[in-house]
């Protein structure tokens, strides 16, 4: 039987120096969308096994199931809606005129 594993809120575990490089701040602002990126993924792969596993027969809690369909879909929507943010500011700084 697959379990609901506990989602974790993404935190950002970055150091900051006190005078930071353009480098050593475009590595680190990577590792955290990567990091956001894979606990997305990892949201999506449980919430698809419990589906799949209800389906087969192999799980007789619906709840569990349902909690974790719309865990992976409230993730999904909050990281499409921090895309779409990241875009816009970019945009607003591509704009800017010095």
């Amino acid at each position: 039987m697959v379990k609901v594993t506990q989602l974790n809120a993404i935190q950002p575990k970055v150091q900051y120096e006190k005078f930071q490089t353009p480098a050593n701040a475009h590595s680190q602002f990577a590792s955290v969308l990567n990091n956001a990126i894979e606990q997305l993924n990892e949201t999506q792969k449980v919430s698809d096994q419990m589906t799949k596993a209800l389906a087969a027969g192999k799980a007789n809690d619906l709840h569990n199931v349902m909690i974790a369909s719309e865990k992976a879909g409230v993730t999904l929507q909050t990281t499409v809606e921090i895309r779409n943010k990241l875009i816009d500011a970019y945009k607003e700084i591509m704009r800017i005129q010095v």
